[in-house]
């Protein structure tokens, strides 16, 4: 199973506000709700969000899929949503999340039908006021290494 389809929104004025943003993937067929199991999910939502802003930046369309019998669909959709930290779907199966994690991508798994407004302002919410573990986790990934790390370890005696 390939992409079919995908728009990318891009905004240079907006490159320095994207660099501390994080990404998320919605599966959804209209846009406005999750609505879509992973596997079978013939589109995806993206967008950048940090604690006071939220926009649209892509959509990926595939073509319809069971949601069984098919793995080969699995890489192709993993592939589209390189660099978003979680992807929320109505569910997922065991192989689908193993591959997720695996990429750096959290399964979410909501209630069929969740407004991804609603779902956008609960995220930035809990980065507000200070994001679960694997959020906080997702977004130390997103940032560089701080090349001072070891100098501290070696302050506090750890030795090689």
């Amino acid at each position: 199973m390939m992409l079919q389809r995908r728009l990318q929104l891009l905004d240079t004025t907006e490159a320095s506000w994207m660099s501390t943003a994080i990404k998320v993937a919605f599966a959804t067929t209209d846009m406005k709700h999750v609505d879509q199991h992973f596997g079978a999910a013939r589109s995806f939502a993206v967008y950048a969000i940090d604690p006071e802003q939220a926009r649209f930046v892509e959509a990926n369309e595939f073509g319809q899929l069971d949601m069984d019998g098919n793995e080969d669909k699995l890489e192709a959709k993993i592939e589209a949503l390189a660099g978003c930290v979680a992807v929320y779907s109505q569910a997922v199966g065991a192989s689908a999340i193993n591959k997720l994690k695996a990429r750096g991508i959290q399964p979410v798994k909501v209630s069929p039908g969740a407004n991804i407004e609603e779902l956008i302002e609960a995220l930035q919410q809990e980065l507000r006021e200070g994001p679960s573990h694997w959020l906080a986790r997702a977004i130390a990934e997103t940032l560089p290494a701080d090349p001072a790390r070891f100098d501290a370890m070696e302050a506090e005696g750890w030795e090689e």
